[in-house]
């Protein structure tokens, strides 16, 4: 089948193959034969078409890249896994080169100075094995395989959140090339002010090359999960959602209903099977972990594997898949969860419910998540009680709108109880990004972007624009 290109089209796929020399073998343009491999994000059902595609394997080749792609009038947007390209995808990219930093991978603990230090590729297994090998943990996400850059300036909720706040707060320190092609590093003494904008800001800024964060003193948790069918998620949700707003900050869990497809690849305890779940971990002893979860275990789970695990353990505790997947979903925060909203969720994701959905699912905020993180970064709270995302396989064009049909029916079922505010790193579809950010720091964001953008080279999934003359534009 022959492509007809637009002439807008074909200039931009012209200036694209100018780059083709700057990486021999690692920048792709719509023709050459690496190219459809290149451009495939981790949800599978997310189809980027970008200009080209570029793979640096270093900081001097990413700063290169930006410089060539800017002279040639081309954007560039930088991506690690792709988990959350559909806002990236939505927006169009035939003036974009698609930057992924997959070859920049490695992971190094420095003990004397308490942190990991990643390249901006890198996922979350080398990192979270790199600080295990110390007998320490990192505010790693719930799954082995994404990328720590996007998780990381987009927030990040993990296992430990309501004890030590989000993984953008625990940044120490980022390496970025900005719009003029120009690595520089930013901390909270160097560059303070995009150190600020980077830790929940997102990929508006620049390419993130390396990124330094944390380590805490974790060797152990008491960690696991327990299951239900699905048929008691009423009484067990109801359980659940009156006691986690207030417990204890040293427990962080997650609550799922759950229908699960006949795939040979999922174990036997979950093939085919419509389930609840919880699961979570105590940074506590055995006992009060015992003490935190005998409300929930009074409800009689069919599975109950909360033990103490190696922290290393929890970075696959949630059982996402991994290796990418098509996906479809869709997200909301909810400021309060009454009984209306249960009534909601149970209507909607329960066991007479009709839906196309794998999951539905509320992650317990709350604790360190909803107090002000001294010297955090743009995010350095989350105010709510819940973050919800709902969602399912989409291995067809058709199933996917169906997916995405019936996660926002749930999201608006709950609609009432929202907080008007949203979490980018669930949303995997465009959402106004002043609705993550919240006006009081949007003029500031805007700000700083034109400062180390201001030709508007960078394109976000969840973008912040430029000031231009008292104006916001893209």
């Amino acid at each position: 089948m022959t492509i007809e290109l637009n002439a807008d089209q074909r200039a931009t796929t012209g200036a694209a193959t100018a780059l083709r020399g700057l990486l021999p073998g690692r920048l792709h343009v719509p023709g050459d034969e690496g190219y459809d491999a290149a451009r495939v994000a981790w949800n599978l059902a997310v189809d980027q078409r970008p200009a080209a595609v570029a793979l640096p394997r270093t900081a001097a080749e990413v700063a290169t890249v930006v410089r060539r792609a800017a002279e040639a009038g081309l954007r560039v947007a930088p991506q690690s896994t792709g988990h959350n390209a559909g806002p990236l995808a939505a927006r169009g990219l035939d003036d974009t080169v698609l930057l992924r930093t997959s070859e920049l991978s490695s992971a190094i603990a420095d003990p004397a100075r308490g942190v990991v230090r990643v390249e901006g590729g890198t996922v979350w297994e080398p990192a979270v094995d790199a600080a295990a090998a110390h007998g320490k943990a990192v505010l790693h996400g719930s799954s082995p395989d994404v990328g720590i850059a996007g998780y990381s300036l987009g927030g990040g909720i993990g296992w430990y959140a309501r004890t030590l706040g989000l993984a953008a707060n625990s940044l120490t320190a980022v390496e970025i090339v900005i719009g003029d092609g120009t690595l520089v590093r930013a901390d909270a003494r160097t560059n303070a002010e995009l150190f600020w904008a980077v830790r929940g800001g997102g990929g508006n800024f620049g390419v993130v090359t390396a990124l330094e964060f944390r380590m805490y003193e974790i060797e152990t948790a008491y960690a696991g999960f327990l299951m239900w069918d699905l048929r008691d998620l009423e009484p067990v949700l109801r359980e659940w959602a009156a006691w986690a707003p207030d417990a204890p900050d040293e427990i962080t869990t997650a609550f799922r209903a759950m229908r699960l497809p006949p795939m040979p690849e999922l174990p036997d305890f979950l093939r085919g099977r419509e389930l609840v779940i919880i699961d979570g971990a105590v940074l506590g002893s055995d006992a009060r972990g015992e003490e935190l979860l005998a409300g929930l275990r009074a409800l009689k789970p069919t599975m109950d594997t909360f033990a103490r695990v190696p922290a290393k353990s929890l970075v696959r505790l949630h059982m996402d898949p991994e290796g990418g997947a098509p996906f479809a979903s869709d997200t909301a925060m909810l400021r309060a969860f009454p009984d209306a909203a249960l009534d909601a969720f149970v209507a909607e994701a329960g066991p007479d419910a009709r839906t196309s959905l794998l999951m539905a699912e509320l992650r317990q905020l709350g604790g360190a998540l909803g107090r002000p993180h001294e010297g955090g970064g743009v995010l350095k709270q989350l105010d709510a009680q819940f973050v919800t995302f709902a969602g399912g396989i989409a291995m067809t064009p058709e199933m996917g709108a169906q997916t995405h049909a019936d996660a926002v029916r749930f999201t608006q079922a709950l609609a009432p109880f929202q907080s008007g505010r949203q979490y980018g790193n669930f949303a995997e579809t465009p959402v106004d990004a002043r609705s993550i950010y919240g006006d009081d720091t949007w003029t500031q964001l805007t700000g700083i972007r034109s400062a180390v953008d201001p030709h508007g080279v960078f394109l976000a999934n969840h973008p912040v624009p430029r000031l231009y003359e008292g104006q916001a534009t893209s």
